[in-house]
């Protein structure tokens, strides 16, 4: 599978964000080449100053897609903005908290981000939900007829080789499916865990060779508009309902920077716009990210997304 890459373009290059010594954090390096022109685009934000940090994981793509539309805006207005990558989202949450972050888009709520939202949540501010309709779910290719449940799913364990391929270990999702393990009884498949990344390109390897494999996923996820997906049934609601996607900031940050909150509070991405976003970042323009936004702003009114 083509590895999409976040580190092409302009994402800015930073220090890495300054936590703990037991806890790392790398900035986004450009590969070079020109930066793509968004100058004559209107973002409808008011000019402003400032360095303001974003705080991202690879691989978690609406994430990226959001942060970079924010990146390109905030530029736009005046700021000086860092987009940092973070390997974990624990690394994430605890450096949102310390004030090293200030902003972070893809903070999902009530469930999949509730462990961090209790240990940081009174030293955060939740700005508001761009998308309410995500979901966790774990899928197999349509093409897999022997299962439609996770109720099926330890019945049929040889057929995924005696795994389920997942994500990142810190990620809420992970936590989610280790708690539907037991729910289901699925004691002959093992969730192996890795990253994003890898998850996506054993999917890929598979769908191109017509081969069974369970994964972790979510909903929205330009996986969904690429591949014939199924999710299974969750008839104990294991993974949780579903859920919003929200903006979190440091507790403080809307008190210096009140006309960014203000317009990150407005913000809203529907699921068609979401959709449409990840297939021209990932599909039309390779996984090019500010290249890839910055020509579907070319097409869309970022205004309207803050109206």
């Amino acid at each position: 599978m083509r590895r999409r890459s976040i580190m092409k373009g302009a994402w800015a290059t930073g220090a890495a964000v300054a936590l703990t010594a037991t806890l790392t954090a790398c900035s986004v390096e450009s590969e070079g080449g020109d930066a793509p022109d968004s100058s004559d685009i209107d973002f409808g934000l008011p000019e402003g100053e400032g360095e303001i940090v974003l705080g991202v994981i690879p691989g978690w793509d609406e994430g990226i897609v959001a942060t970079e539309l924010w990146h390109q805006a905030l530029t736009s207005a005046g700021y000086t903005v860092t987009t940092q990558e973070f390997a974990e989202a624990g690394l994430l949450f605890e450096g949102l908290a310390n004030g090293d972050v200030d902003v972070f888009l893809d903070g999902w709520l009530p469930i999949t981000h509730a462990t961090y939202m209790e240990e940081y949540g009174d030293q955060l501010e939740q700005l508001g939900e761009w998308n309410s309709n995500a979901a966790l779910t774990v899928a197999v290719p349509a093409y897999v007829d022997q299962v439609n449940s996770l109720t099926e799913l330890n019945d049929n364990a040889e057929l995924f080789g005696g795994e389920i391929i997942g994500i990142e270990p810190s990620a809420g999702l992970t936590e989610a499916v280790q708690g539907a393990i037991p729910t289901y009884g699925i004691t002959d498949l093992e969730l192996k865990t890795s990253s994003t990344a890898s998850m996506l390109s054993e999917l890929d390897s598979a769908i191109a060779a017509e081969e069974p494999i369970v994964v972790t996923l979510w909903q929205p996820h330009w996986a969904y508009a690429k591949y014939d997906l199924k999710n299974l049934e969750d008839p104990e609601g294991s993974l949780g309902d579903v859920e919003t996607i929200n903006t979190l900031a440091h507790l403080g940050f809307s008190e210096e920077f009140a006309d960014v909150s203000e317009a990150l509070a407005k913000f809203k991405l529907s699921d068609d716009q979401l959709a449409d976003l990840e297939n021209t970042v990932f599909t039309d323009h390779e996984g090019d990210v500010p290249a890839g936004v910055t020509a579907w702003l070319g097409e869309n009114d970022f205004s309207e997304l803050i109206a």
